[in-house]
């Protein structure tokens, strides 16, 4: 199995992977005895307590391409694409949805979604957040820091237990994969961590794509493109899928970890760069996870999804989106409450030109066969009922199309979805007017949409952490759900 990369943000990359197979997760001798406990207990049962899964587009998908089509708006602003009927009678979306079309039951649309910005890092920002307003020492500049608002994975890792076959267990609480929102610059993108809550509520970051040619977008390798305005790409292949490997030197199975454990010995020497480079509380928080994970086999099962069976992987998607959420569905199944999944690398969703030939082409397939997969999936299995699966992006497009034959930054109007656990399948929430370009009822900002997701999940919306000496709650102030999307 290829080697990828596993991350947390408290600590350096080059001294974990310095430290080896084990070590890099900073495992040593005085975690054997945990590490052989864990081992003995299986985690392959699906979890007993509500799951979310977070599905990012990064770079705003546009809302008339997409979950709210103008087919009797002018040719500039309906665009090329035709709307199909749903399953749900009087319900249409894209063509190019045909599948999650069929799927409308799982399923409710919220049409009238807005907040006061058209830049990328404020519009994510807010919609990893759940705010309105930023915090105080927001600077924009694409460093996360530790006064920021908490993340949606942050918050809903916090709040809900993580069981397995119900009981507890120690699977990280956060999962975000297959890579860090990232601006083309190289800067990090706020909103994403655990900011105010502390850095041990940060996510981790399973980094299965690894950054590099900022011009490459795509569902990679099958649905890569270059990025506008066209600039000559520096790397061939552009982009390559690589699960993490979770196994032990050799190969180890789980059942000889007993024996093959002592050479953590020889490692241990190593770990003194990693407790250098992490703080305290979340070093422990990472080094008490990674022994779930290496103990776990489901867990190993999840990562490794690149080579699964064939069938599966057709069935997703042999390219980045299809992988990351057959990975987020297997997680969720092992027992991890809340994953993220960031699906568009670099805001690969960002088409400012030739919009139509990239969803039509790049975007819009990979995404329907990745997304009515894992709904399937999920409710095969009885898991739907228990896990709420978002869709959302940092804003919408503009109604008019652009000379480049694209749209533009929008976030007076746009549009998501929301699925299984808490919601009531079928449902449209909200509308714009006739061109998309104000919302004309049920309008909404992030905390209204957050304040959603947390009742949806049985979470408190009001729920409070400390930011410093006072209490806050994980959604805006006065913030209340959406109760007509609620079952």
């Amino acid at each position: 199995m290829s080697s990828g990369r596993w991350q947390h943000p408290g600590m350096n990359r080059r001294t974990a992977v310095q430290a080896g197979a084990i070590g890099l997760l900073g495992l040593g001798t005085n975690h054997l005895e945990a590490l052989r406990a864990a081992n003995s207990e299986s985690q392959a049962t699906p979890a007993t307590s509500r799951t979310c899964i977070y599905i990012f587009l990064s770079g705003a998908l546009a809302q008339q391409d997409s979950f709210a089509p103008k087919p009797d708006a002018p040719d500039t602003i309906r665009g090329e694409f035709n709307p199909i009927d749903t399953a749900t009678p009087g319900i249409q979306i894209c063509e190019h949805l045909p599948m999650l079309a069929q799927r409308s039951r799982h399923w409710a649309l919220v049409r009238s979604l807005t907040h006061p910005t058209n830049g990328h890092t404020l519009g994510h920002y807010f919609m990893l957040t759940g705010r309105s307003v930023k915090s105080a020492g927001f600077k924009g500049d694409r460093k996360p820091r530790p006064n920021d608002w908490p993340s949606i994975a942050s918050t809903v890792g916090d709040a809900v237990p993580r069981y397995s076959a119900g009981l507890p267990n120690n699977l990280p609480p956060a999962v975000m994969l297959p890579e860090k929102l990232v601006h083309w610059s190289g800067g990090t993108i706020p909103g994403a961590f655990g900011g105010q809550m502390g850095s041990h509520r940060d996510p981790f970051i399973i980094e299965a794509t690894h950054y590099g040619d900022p011009f490459w977008r795509g569902a990679y390798p099958e649905y890569t493109f270059p990025q506008l305005p066209m600039k000559k790409a520096t790397s061939t292949p552009p982009k390559v899928f690589q699960a993490p490997s979770l196994k032990l030197p050799g190969e180890v199975s789980g059942g000889r970890f007993g024996n093959r454990l002592d050479l953590l010995t020889t490692i241990d020497q190593q770990r003194k760069a990693l407790e250098e480079s992490a703080a305290g509380q979340s070093y422990d928080l990472h080094r008490q996870s990674a022994i779930s994970l290496l103990a776990s086999q489901e867990v190993r099962r999840a990562i490794d999804v690149t080579t699964t069976d064939t069938k599966l992987q057709e069935r997703y998607g042999r390219n980045s989106f299809g992988w990351s959420l057959l990975m987020a569905f297997r997680l969720a199944q092992a027992g991890v409450p809340m994953v993220q999944v960031n699906l568009g690398n670099n805001e690969g969703w960002d088409t400012h030109g030739e919009a139509f030939w990239r969803l039509r082409e790049k975007l819009l397939p990979p995404t329907d066969r990745a997304i009515s997969a894992l709904l399937d999936d999920l409710d095969e299995r009885g898991l739907l009922e228990k896990t709420l699966v978002i869709t959302l992006a940092e804003f919408g497009r503009t109604p008019k199309i652009n000379p480049s034959l694209g749209r533009d930054h929008f976030a007076n109007a746009w549009s998501t979805s929301l699925s299984g656990c808490g919601i009531k399948g079928g449902s449209v929430y909200g509308k714009t007017d006739a061109d998309g370009q104000t919302v004309a009822e049920g309008k909404i900002g992030a905390g209204q949409l957050f304040a959603t997701i947390f009742k949806a999940l049985g979470i408190d919306h009001e729920k409070e952490y400390f930011g410093g000496a006072r209490p806050l709650p994980i959604s805006d102030f006065g913030a209340q759900p959406i109760d007509e999307v609620l079952a």
